[in-house]
């Protein structure tokens, strides 16, 4: 009555069951270290950025520094590059309108945010998945076991706790699969969701204060 023994034991339906639910489990816990080394090196960039705009560094200076470190550029430096690329480029113009030199400033930022954020929350759907059908999923394996271990006493002349426990128990250990598949999902999910939702707000309230500057250079 091992573990191992009642998993082994089971119906092939039931641990055809038990393998999709470990996978889902290994593939999230894969994302989440992922979505924790990722999570934390944004955080670190983004307060690392922000030290150095806000301490009255040149904004030349500053999108240079951008370009030249592209690839390992935090996602709010590459926001903050692609809006002040956008405003120069469209500034030489001649006869250029602040209002629409504004606008297309604010959205080339929005289309580099929009691309950030779609990284930060790559993975989450997966686990928000995981979270919320893993138990069911279980569950289907369980009753299937059961009904096996009831079809099984249908030869049985007198039916004992011993006959019935086994099946059950093999059953039983699917629902407790997809509850450890599910668990860590649901709470990675919902702790990852609230620190890219902050980070969204940061990249929003840059924008906006990043636009401000740029609009009265301009004037």
């Amino acid at each position: 009555m091992s573990v191992l023994s009642l998993i082994t034991g089971a119906s092939v339906p039931v641990q055809l069951v038990m393998l999709v639910l470990l996978l889902s489990s290994l593939i999230s816990w894969y994302y989440i270290f992922l979505k924790i080394f990722t999570l934390r090196r944004t955080t670190r960039q983004t307060a690392e950025f922000e030290r150095q705009f806000w301490s009255g560094a040149d904004l030349k200076d500053l999108f240079q520094r951008a370009v030249n470190a592209r690839d390992s550029a935090g996602s709010l430096e590459r926001i903050f590059e692609s809006g002040f690329r956008e405003f120069t480029k469209h500034r030489r113009e001649a006869g250029v309108d602040v209002g629409a030199l504004m606008d297309s400033t604010r959205r080339a930022m929005r289309a580099t945010y929009q691309r950030e954020m779609d990284k930060l929350e790559s993975s989450l759907s997966f686990l928000a998945t995981v979270g919320s059908v893993s138990p069911y999923v279980g569950l289907l394996g369980t009753v299937w076991g059961i009904m096996n271990s009831f079809r099984g006493l249908a030869n049985v002349g007198q039916a004992t706790l011993s006959h019935v426990a086994p099946g059950i128990a093999e059953a039983l250990i699917a629902t407790a699969i997809g509850l450890f598949a599910a668990i860590p999902a649901v709470v990675a999910y919902n702790r990852f969701a609230g620190d890219v939702n902050r980070l969204a707000i940061r990249f929003d309230s840059f924008t906006e204060e990043f636009s401000n500057i740029l609009q009265r250079q301009v004037h």
